[in-house]
């Protein structure tokens, strides 16, 4: 990340300050892992989902003391297992090779699912299609005729994580954004969404509408012209 991007962080768990500020590029996926990682306060039960999520575990530090939860029934996963380091009976709910860290457990199916619709885990972080301006996630269907649903665990974390956090690229590959006034793919979850990481900017779903926090390789101005959904800057 620049000097610039860096400068504009908020430290791990803390509140945005400042106006939005333009870095000279958009973020790589795993600058943009690096920075939710950050963001994650210290203590807390995690989630990452399938896909650009499971990049964050390797960017969380011994000093935040995050603990890892899978739907497959573990808690306590560490980053992605390399080379000698992989067994494969140690996955995620991806079928990734994961570590384990010291005091790792594992459980049922069942347990894992009640950990996360019981309301214990603190925070999310999810692939998605959309998410609307009132925090409303797609992202387990395009209801394209040919397309295979996917919902998985996704319906159960939306809901009872305490915060969800979303990863996507800002634009679908034929320009249009995917953070929206509206889905228009069906829902996962309703008003879950409380942050939205993208490769050209960090927004905050807020109760009075869309907040930019950061921008990456473009300004709040070019940003508001490419979104159909109100920003508000800061």
């Amino acid at each position: 990340m620049s000097e610039q991007t860096t400068s504009n962080l908020t430290t791990a768990g803390g509140a945005p300050h400042g106006a939005p500020q333009a870095s000279d590029a958009p973020l790589g996926r795993d600058d943009l892992a690096r920075l939710v990682a950050r963001d994650i306060a210290p203590g807390s039960f995690v989630n990452l989902g399938i896909g650009q999520p499971t990049l964050v575990s390797n960017y969380l530090t011994d000093e935040q003391d995050i603990t890892l939860h899978t739907e497959n029934g573990m808690l306590g996963m560490g980053p992605v297992a390399t080379g000698d380091e992989i067994d494969p009976d140690l996955i995620n709910a991806g079928k990734i090779p994961v570590t384990e860290l010291p005091g790792a457990s594992y459980f049922h199916h069942a347990d894992s699912f009640a950990i996360m619709r019981g309301g214990h885990l603190d925070v999310c972080v999810l692939g998605a299609f959309q998410v609307s301006a009132g925090g409303d996630l797609a992202n387990w269907h395009t209801g394209a005729p040919d397309a295979i649903p996917a919902v998985g665990g996704a319906m159960d974390l939306a809901t009872g994580a305490k915060d969800v956090y979303v990863m996507m690229t800002l634009l679908t590959k034929d320009g249009k954004p995917k953070l929206v006034p509206e889905l228009t793919y069906p829902a996962t979850g309703v008003g879950c969404v409380t942050r939205v990481y993208t490769d050209q900017a960090v927004f905050l779903i807020a109760a009075d509408g869309v907040r930019v926090r950061e921008t990456f390789g473009i300004t709040f101005e070019e940003l508001e012209g490419l979104m159909e959904v109100p920003l508000i800057a800061g």
